[in-house]
């Protein structure tokens, strides 16, 4: 149990409000030390939990501000400790001369994440609701929102918990066996535990299978913006952004290095990747562009190629090669720029031997970044191609890495207690895979976490939560 109590600036700088927040056994006492109730005798002390008391806050003689203070008592606080929030104005001066007071007083200040941290080992949550609560801080997008708010209610724990509690009931069962070896009994009925095993590792496999959905939608789609130089990538970028994120010139070769940014579009976050443009040259630094062009190719989830209109079946024929192996398995569409530089006839005839160079399965779509022509239609397509299924807060949906890990694993072991059924192998070998499955379903919610993962994992959060 920590036995010092911690303060922290709770809000961002800037705003009219600011919070701190004092959590720990003397969180209380140290608060009535440098705050004086509006009303005369009048104790902070002796003020119920979840109320609001009204006052100022002196150094010496010298009146820093008026203030609100929010008691909360142990344990029925986020922390799990006595807890009080001081709400005053959002000056810098006035946050820092209260913090000031307060570790005068004998708080000491909070380190990052230290406040989930003590919700945590005080069994507010566990380890997977904490580790929410900094996605949740984190969340741009309504989809990033729902998941956070829905690990955090603990509806991912809810079902490890559940598988948990399955494999243990029969994990003692095989090793109530063991006991009785010499008897030649059978306590663990092997046809429901294969049929235990198989519902659990459809259970861990779609987990483990949402972590792709999960992580597009926590940290962005890829989107790689690829064509020959001059096609109009950059100025496509810069539209999608609407921002002069990048350099746009005449000049071939402009971009020679990634850049990348995200945006919101339909609730998905998507990453934008600005490459240099694809042709053969003897510039050395254009030339470690165009390899970087490729690495990202490979790694994004959605291709945008961008075609010249008006020199649109030679770039077909001379990129077609380079490009579309690289794209199997990919969302490709095809983005027909400088579309004001033809006329319909040629538009038609384009669209008529499209078919000849790149298949007629692959998308395309005609538009004019420079006069923002048919954009709209292209974010549209984007989002059709992300194929992200619609989030409720109900759903169960990985998106942290160490989650991800540790299911792997889990899942792993739950493959080889099918292997032993199957190979009807001896209960102490079976009972050992079970535990390790057991091991890696624990270690999500914390219940085998040591403590430089503790470490580590708060280390991410912001200061003041």
């Amino acid at each position: 149990m920590n036995q010092d109590t911690i303060c922290a600036i709770a809000t961002a700088q800037g705003g009219a409000i600011g919070s701190i927040r004092v959590s720990g056994p003397e969180a209380i006492t140290i608060t009535s030390r440098i705050f004086t109730p509006a009303k005369p005798g009048k104790l902070l002390s002796e003020q119920k939990p979840y109320t609001l008391t009204f006052g100022r806050i002196y150094n010496g003689e010298e009146l820093i501000d008026e203030v609100l203070v929010s008691l909360f008592r142990a344990p029925h606080s986020y922390t799990g400790e006595d807890s009080t929030e001081i709400t005053c104005h959002g000056s810098s001066y006035i946050l820092q001369q209260v913090m000031q007071l307060l570790i005068k007083n004998g708080c000491r200040t909070a380190q990052p994440g230290e406040y989930t941290q003590r919700a945590f080992l005080n069994g507010k949550m566990d380890l997977s609701q904490a580790e929410a609560v900094a996605d949740l801080i984190a969340s741009s997008s309504a989809a990033t929102h729902r998941l956070a708010l829905s690990q955090m209610r603990g509806g991912f724990s809810k079902e490890l918990a559940i598988l948990r509690e399955k494999l243990l009931n029969f994990t003692s069962m095989i090793e109530l066996e063991l006991d009785f070896s010499e008897e030649d009994v059978e306590f663990a009925d092997r046809s429901a535990l294969r049929q235990l095993a198989d519902g659990i590792e459809k259970v861990i496999a779609r987990l483990v299978d949402s972590f792709s959905v999960g992580n597009a939608i926590k940290n962005g789609v890829p989107v790689a913006i690829i064509g020959e130089t001059n096609a109009g990538k950059s100025t496509l970028l810069n539209v999608l952004l609407n921002e002069d994120k990048a350099i746009v010139s005449d000049i071939h070769g402009t971009t020679r290095d990634v850049i990348e940014d995200t945006v919101n579009i339909g609730g998905i976050t998507f990453r934008f990747i600005d490459t240099a443009g694809i042709r053969e040259t003897n510039d050395m630094i254009e030339s470690l562009g165009i390899e970087r062009t490729f690495q990202k190719l490979d790694q994004a989830e959605i291709v945008l190629w961008i075609i010249d209109s008006a020199d649109a079946i030679s770039q077909l024929k001379l990129l077609s090669d380079k490009i579309l192996p690289r794209c199997e398995h990919k969302q490709l569409i095809l983005v027909f720029n400088k579309v004001e530089l033809i006329n319909e006839t040629q538009k038609n005839e384009l669209t008529s031997q499209l078919s000849e160079h790149v298949g007629s399965e692959i998308e395309s779509i005609f538009i004019s970044a420079k006069q923002r022509q048919h954009t709209d239609e292209l974010q549209q397509k984007l989002v059709a191609a992300a194929h992200l299924p619609t989030v409720t807060q109900n759903d169960v949906i990985v998106t942290n890495v160490r989650h991800y890990e540790a299911l792997t694993r889990a899942l792993d072991a739950i493959h080889r207690v099918q292997e032993g059924l199957d190979a009807n192998i001896s209960g102490d070998f079976l009972s050992q895979d079970i535990r390790e499955c057991i091991f890696h379903l624990s270690d999500i919610a914390g219940e085998v976490t040591n403590d430089m993962v503790l470490q580590n994992i708060f280390a991410h959060f912001c200061i003041g939560k």
